[in-house]
C-alpha cells in the first residue's frame, strides 16, 4: 500500500459490511458503521470506479451512481469473504470470551467497527487494534468526526507489519502477555510475504500464553501462480488491489496447513474455505453470496506458553 494513504481495500471492506448489513436479505452482521467512518472523499472515489467498470451498461442506477457502488462492491470477488469471515471471527470470539479470554488483538483492524458496536458480552474486553500508520490515523479522525468516545480499554498501536514484528509491537503497547488474548487477522496475510506471515504467526505462538486464539484468512497459493485457472472476478480482484498498490503476494496450502501450523506453535482447529463457510451461514443461499474456494478462513489454539524472551 502508499505508506501516505489509507488502505483502499480496509475502506471497502467497511462499506460491504455496511451494504450487506442495510441490503441483502438475510444479514449476517449488523454493522451500518462503514456508511460514517469511510471519508466521503473515500466513497466517492470508490463509486466512480464502481461506475466506470459499469460503463453505463446497468439500468436502475441514480444519478449519483448509489446504486452503482452498490452494485460495485456487491460485484467484488471480495465480497463474501468479508461478510463471511467477520461473522466467524465474532462467533469465535464470544465463544473464547466465555472459556475466560479477556484481551482482543485486531492486527491489520482497518475500518473494523467493533469498538463502536461492542456487544454486552464484550463490555470487560480490553481491545488493542494493530495497522499501518495512515490507515490508523484516518480511522481515528473519522471516529472522532463522528463523535465516538473511544474509552479506556481500547488502544490503537501504530505498526507496519511488513517492517516490525507483531511481538515488538505489542512490547510497545499495554498488551498484557500473561492474559489469554484472542487475535483475528483478516485480509491481511495475502499482501505480505510468507516470510513475514510465518513470523507473524511465531509471534502469537509465543507472546500469548497456551489456550490464546487466532482466527486469520489466507488464501490458496495455487491462485498465485502462473497460468492458474480461476474465476474471472477473483482474477479482476488481484488486478484491482495490485493497481491500488496492495498486491496479493503470497498463499498457503490448505494440505499443509496444520503441519505448517504446528511448526509455528499453533494447533489448527478448523480451516473453511469459501464455499464451506457460505454453507454454514447462508445454507439457504438467501444472500446469493459468490464465493470463491481460494479464499480460506482459519482458527487456531495456541500449545506452549509464551517464551520468557
Amino acid at each position: 500500500m502508499n505508506p501516505s494513504t489509507a488502505s483502499r481495500t480496509a475502506l471497502a471492506t467497511s462499506l460491504m459490511r455496511a451494504v450487506h448489513s442495510r441490503s441483502d436479505p438475510a444479514p449476517l452482521l449488523s454493522d451500518t458503521w462503514g456508511d460514517r467512518l469511510v471519508p466521503e472523499s473515500a466513497q466517492t472515489a470508490l463509486r466512480q470506479r464502481a461506475m466506470e467498470r459499469l460503463d453505463g451498461a446497468k439500468p436502475g442506477l441514480t444519478p449519483d451512481g448509489i446504486q452503482g457502488l452498490e452494485f460495485g462492491l456487491r460485484s467484488n470477488a471480495a465480497y463474501a469473504d468479508v461478510i463471511l469471515r467477520s461473522r466467524y471471527t465474532e462467533d469465535a470470539l464470544k465463544e473464547a470470551v466465555v472459556r475466560g479470554i479477556s484481551q482482543y488483538v485486531i492486527v491489520g483492524a482497518g475500518f473494523d467497527s467493533f469498538i463502536c458496536r461492542r456487544p454486552a458480552w464484550a463490555e470487560d474486553v480490553t481491545i488493542i487494534e494493530v495497522d499501518h500508520p495512515s490507515t490508523q490515523r484516518l480511522k481515528r479522525e473519522r471516529l472522532a468526526a463522528c463523535g465516538v468516545a473511544v474509552p479506556r480499554s481500547v488502544e490503537f498501536v501504530e505498526a507496519d507489519l511488513s517492517m516490525e514484528s507483531l511481538e515488538s509491537v505489542l512490547a510497545r503497547s499495554s498488551f498484557q502477555s500473561d492474559r489469554l488474548t484472542f487475535f483475528s487477522w483478516l485480509g491481511v496475510t495475502m499482501y505480505l510475504t510468507r516470510e513475514a506471515n510465518l513470523k507473524a504467526l511465531r509471534s502469537i505462538a509465543t507472546c500469548a500464553p497456551a489456550g490464546s486464539e487466532l482466527v486469520f484468512t489466507y488464501v490458496d497459493e495455487a491462485i498465485l501462480g502462473p497460468n492458474q485457472v480461476i474465476d474471472e472476478s477473483f482474477r479482476r480482484l488481484m488486478t484491482n488491489v495490485s493497481a491500488a498498490g496492495e498486491a496479493f503476494l503470497s498463499g498457503f496450502d490448505a494440505r499443509t496447513m496444520s503441519e505448517l501450523l504446528l511448526e509455528t506453535g499453533l494447533l489448527l482447529l478448523e480451516d473453511l474455505d469459501g464455499n464451506q463457510a457460505a454453507s454454514r451461514y447462508d445454507p439457504a443461499g438467501e444472500n446469493a453470496f459468490r464465493t470463491a474456494a481460494a479464499a480460506h478462513i482459519v482458527h487456531v489454539r495456541g500449545m506452549s506458553a509464551r517464551s520468557a524472551g
